[in-house]
C-alpha cells in the first residue's frame, strides 16, 4: 500500500506517522522539530515551483508536499477502504 505525496514521489503507508497542515503548524515545538530535521537534511522538498500546503513523517523523513493534508488524508484512507474491500471478497 503507498500513498503518492506529489511530484514522483510515493511512500508505503505503513512508514506514514502523521500528515500536517502547514498553516495550523503555529506550535514552537513543531517549527523547532522541522528546523531540526533541515538541519539534519531528513526533509525532502517535492517540488520548487508550487507552494508547500503539508508536510508528512515518514519514517526517518520529513517531506513537505504541495497537495494539501486534507487531500493526503483522503487518499490514505481510501487506499485503506480499497484493500479491507479487497480482503472481504
Amino acid at each position: 500500500m503507498i500513498l503518492h505525496l506529489g511530484g514522483d514521489v510515493c511512500i508505503f503507508k505503513k512508514d506514514v506517522t502523521g500528515i500536517f497542515d502547514i498553516e495550523k503548524t503555529k506550535n514552537p515545538a513543531t517549527k523547532e522539530f522541522l528546523e531540526i530535521a533541515k538541519l539534519e537534511k531528513r526533509v525532502k522538498f517535492l517540488t520548487k515551483h508550487k507552494k508547500m500546503k503539508s508536510f508528512v513523517l515518514a519514517g526517518d523523513s520529513v517531506y513537505f508536499s504541495p497537495i494539501s493534508s486534507t487531500t493526503l488524508q483522503k487518499r490514505f484512507s481510501d487506499t485503506q477502504q480499497f484493500f479491507d474491500l479487497e480482503k472481504t471478497e
